[in-house]
């Protein structure tokens, strides 16, 4: 299972993402886009971005489908004092009680949708959690990142608490990556050994601009992820804003 072994890591392993300014830039997007007040993060993970938009007082809603990763989100909101509720559920697989104003998915979370259908599955039922007119923001690692920057390439790091090896393998063809992840991580004076393999797709814009209208979404806008500003060749991660029709 993916996220299963080192969730209780995950946090310290992504040390130097800059949660605070991603959440401020998802909270800057559904301001300006008019997003109601309520949120499902999906692919959330341990709740970095959730808890943050909870701080910003968005009635949130977070899901996964590791309930390891969950716990730990759980864990996070229960200690800052946040009722926020978590469900474990597939990104194709999403489903509310009732529709919600917006629809996130941050970190990668597209990418690990390794089929045009699998992303076709996601957008039909992010359409289907949403309310008319609301929003659906996602973001991807482009396929330049991808081909380019971690196409076959290999990190590490050693920890007095864990240490891991990440090779990545990349094909061209099937523009899908895998990544083979080895950890160590203590218990007490021994490390155990886990293993977990990770497979992300290298989706391209035109692909997701075309199954966004299939699926009965308006494209609202494409950004190189964190600024307001157009895509590049070479940009490494791509933001999408997108609006569920109003059949009125």
């Amino acid at each position: 299972m993916q996220y299963a072994a080192f969730a209780k890591y995950y946090d310290a392993m992504m040390h130097d993402v800059d949660y605070d300014g991603w959440g401020t830039y998802i909270d800057s997007l559904i301001k300006r886009y008019n997003g109601e007040n309520s949120v499902l993060d999906c692919a959330c993970g341990t709740g970095n971005i959730t808890v943050r938009l909870s701080e910003y007082g968005y009635s949130v809603i977070g899901s996964d489908c590791s309930t390891e990763m969950l716990q730990v989100a759980q864990q996070k909101a229960r200690n800052g004092g946040m009722n926020i509720h978590f469900i474990c559920q597939r990104l194709q697989e999403l489903s509310l009680h009732k529709p919600i104003g917006v629809v996130n998915c941050s970190c990668d979370g597209v990418n690990y949708l390794c089929s045009r259908d699998e992303v076709k599955c996601f957008f039909t039922a992010a359409w289907n959690c949403l309310r008319y007119d609301g929003l659906l923001l996602f973001d991807i690692s482009s396929r330049y990142k991808l081909e380019h920057i971690l196409a076959d390439s290999f990190m590490g790091e050693d920890t007095e608490d864990y240490s891991y090896l990440w090779q990545n393998s990349y094909d061209a063809k099937s523009k899908l990556q895998l990544m083979e992840l080895t950890f160590f991580i203590r218990e007490g004076n021994l490390f155990r050994k886990f293993k977990e393999e990770h497979l992300q797709r290298a989706h391209s814009i035109d692909e997701i601009k075309s199954l966004l209208e299939k699926c009965g979404f308006i494209l609202e806008a494409v950004f190189e992820a964190f600024t307001d500003k157009e895509p590049k060749e070479d940009s490494q991660r791509i933001q999408f804003v997108a609006r569920k029709k109003n059949n009125g």
